[in-house]
């Protein structure tokens, strides 16, 4: 992907929050979902939002397009609304899985989700082959793209037999490095805040609902989302601590194991991922694909509008993206 930001938008802090707060997502009316709930295999729930004109649950022979979001992220997210009017314009269903707490309930588990969660996206991946006819094709955000990765080094060759073709955008595949710049300086200031004024009322309500789940003082002395991830993401998923949860759910020591056809988006001015983590041809399979233009911010990749300044819009990375997942499905559903 080839990609230089408008004059107005230099760096990549300001190319991820113009992005988030002001691009444009979508071409002419804003996508429309339709909300599902599933259960989950530990009788939970979790919801997923279907495009409507575009997908259903009925059997259908048209590619439907997964959306993983990003950390609190959701289908209203700006990169979510733009892929799904990408995937309307190209006659794919699409839909979007909200991890659990997503949605705007609290899920009902004594856990909530993670970057590393590879079951939960084989569950949900194969859940949606077996309601649709047609081939699937799946892009992971930020953290929803390291669990997408991390689940296609899981699975090896077995992953072929579910999807067509998967894509990360901006995901922190090397999560301690990751975990490390979003604790330090502007990010640790703006973005981690950001992350935290969200989290942490949501891991307060878990509390409430699973007394002494975790030190409930400790987690309201976190500032950082190491602290965050050492009293809660980590114990309640299994993993000893922060450092071991960062280590064992990045995916980028699983790439090289990819079988299915993958591209590995990260621009190299992204805030939340050093340029020196992303990975290099010797670090993945032949079958991924690596893209890794010098600008783009975090999910940003804000282009200049018709309209000319100080418009830009956000669907420019989005089609890019279907245009290299489109290449990898089956002649038959090719339009």
């Amino acid at each position: 992907m080839n990609y230089s930001a408008p004059w107005w938008l230099p760096g990549g802090n300001l190319q991820t929050i113009w992005a988030a707060l002001r691009g444009q997502r979508y071409n002419d009316a804003r996508p429309l979902f339709r909300r599902e709930r599933w259960t989950t295999p530990d009788q939970d729930f979790v919801d997923v939002d279907w495009l409507l004109d575009g997908s259903s649950t009925e059997a259908k022979t048209q590619p439907l397009l997964v959306l993983f979001h990003g950390l609190e992220g959701s289908s209203s997210s700006h990169y979510a609304e733009a892929f799904a009017d990408v995937a309307k314009s190209l006659g794919w269903a699409c839909a979007v899985p909200h991890f659990r707490g997503c949605s705007g309930e609290l899920n009902l588990a004594p856990r909530a989700y993670h970057s590393g969660d590879f079951a939960e996206i084989d569950w949900m991946l194969r859940r949606f082959k077996t309601m649709h006819a047609g081939p699937l094709l799946a892009v992971g955000i930020s953290l929803g793209g390291n669990a997408l990765m991390r689940w296609a080094g899981e699975l090896e060759n077995a992953a072929t037999d579910v999807v067509s073709a998967i894509s990360s955008v901006c995901s922190p595949l090397d999560l301690t490095a990751s975990g490390k710049a979003i604790g330090e300086g502007f990010n640790r200031q703006t973005y981690t805040r950001m992350f935290l004024a969200t989290m942490v009322p949501k891991a307060l309500q878990k509390w409430a609902q699973h007394p002494h789940l975790f030190g409930r003082e400790a987690l309201l002395a976190a500032r950082d989302l190491y602290a965050f991830d050492d009293i809660f993401t980590a114990p309640l998923h299994g993993f000893k601590d922060t450092e071991d949860y960062w280590r064992r759910a990045s995916a980028k020591p699983h790439m090289r194991r990819i079988a299915v056809p993958a591209l590995a988006l990260n621009a190299l001015n992204d805030p939340f991922v050093p340029a020196a983590s992303v990975p290099t041809a010797g670090d993945v399979s032949a079958r991924v694909t690596l893209w890794q233009p010098g600008q783009g911010g975090h999910v940003g990749f804000p282009v200049k509008s018709a309209t000319g300044w100080p418009h830009a819009h956000v669907r420019a990375m989005p089609m890019a993206v279907c245009e290299f997942l489109a290449q990898h499905l089956p002649s038959s559903a090719r339009s």
